[in-house]
């Protein structure tokens, strides 16, 4: 069989074995309810990664065919604007003590700052190309963005290093290849550094600025990730398999393995549930949302499987605002949308 039957037969059987599931759904309360739907007007292709401004009940999202950033007023349920200007735009952090928006785009290799509040340009951070995943550190005030890579044309890729009190790059730490997902840990010490080219997952000790431990990851493509302090234990989306992996955070080890949805693109871990949220569906006719309840460090039972849209890959959850966030992108019927569920306990 060639690679292009390949991949129609397991698009085939991918609409098959969801529409088998959502069936099986039908009747049961699942632990995710959707409560609302926001229209994205005007914005076509592919939507990437979200933030929110919890006090001021806004959403920030890329789209990133549509080299824009789109804001959302979640009082009001509408959207209000679009930030135009951007090359594949992607990273999206937002900093309320500092009051500064910090987007990202990957094709022309910027970190652009926003004033928070009016959402004036307040200044433009050149790297190279591939900006993508950006986290923020409030101890040391610092910035740290995923970049680098095949989109820059090096054989490595780098995590560059901003101070973000004063939008200056003041350094990078080389890894593998282009980071897919960063995680920080409470104290801002560890850093962690997801592979998707490589199948790793890098360790890097922040005070130094150096690369401690570089872990296999044993399925292919690991992208989205999320982090439980608590038990020392990551969660780890993968696309090849598609697979929910569980891995100890202090050494690396595989601890369990769980079947997830497919064109995986959003991971996160709701502490006070003890849940794990996993979104996907990117270029697949049906997106979903696998939801897996913690039971114990090495623990966890698949409880809802809740069918989001066509598509709908991206996701972002918000302890503040006890929201998820899945992004719908347009398709020949429907605008683009922000699907909202409310977690039930």
């Amino acid at each position: 069989m060639n690679r292009s039957s390949f991949r129609f037969w397991a698009v085939v059987f991918c609409f098959l074995g969801c529409a088998a599931l959502a069936g099986s759904q039908e009747g049961v309360k699942q632990p995710l309810q959707l409560v609302q739907t926001i229209s994205i007007p005007n914005v076509g292709g592919r939507l990437d990664h979200m933030e929110a401004d919890a006090r001021g009940k806004r959403l920030f999202l890329a789209g990133l065919e549509n080299g824009t950033f789109e804001v959302v007023n979640l009082r009001a349920g509408k959207w209000t604007r679009s930030i135009p200007g951007f090359k594949k735009p992607q990273g999206v952090l937002y900093v309320p003590k500092l009051n500064k928006l910090f987007l990202a785009s990957g094709d022309d290799g910027m970190v652009r700052v926003f004033r928070g509040d009016t959402l004036q340009l307040l200044d433009s951070i050149e790297l190279e190309p591939g900006p993508n995943r950006i986290v923020y550190e409030p101890n040391s005030k610092l910035v740290y963005v995923g970049y680098g890579g095949k989109d820059a044309g090096k054989a490595y890729g780098e995590v560059g290093i901003i101070d973000a009190e004063n939008d200056k790059h003041i350094g990078d730490i080389k890894v593998t290849a282009h980071p897919s997902e960063l995680l920080l840990n409470k104290s801002g010490t560890t850093l962690f550094v997801f592979i998707s080219i490589a199948d790793q997952l890098q360790v890097i000790d922040t005070n130094k600025r150096q690369l401690v431990s570089t872990w296999p990851v044993s399925s292919q493509r690991p992208g989205g990730a999320a982090f439980d302090e608590s038990t020392s234990r990551l969660f780890i989306g993968t696309r090849t398999p598609a697979e929910m992996i569980v891995m100890d955070s202090r050494s690396g080890k595989e601890v369990a393995h769980f079947p997830t949805v497919e064109g995986q693109d959003g991971v996160y871990f709701d502490g006070l549930r003890k849940r794990v949220y996993v979104s996907g569906g990117r270029e697949l006719p049906n997106g979903f949302v696998y939801v897996y309840q913690q039971k114990g460090a090495d623990q966890y039972e698949t409880i809802g499987k809740i069918s989001t849209r066509a598509g709908a890959g991206t996701s972002f959850w918000s302890p503040e605002l006890n929201r998820y966030y899945v992004a719908a992108p347009a398709n020949n019927k429907e605008d683009a949308a922000i699907l909202v569920y409310a977690p039930a306990d």
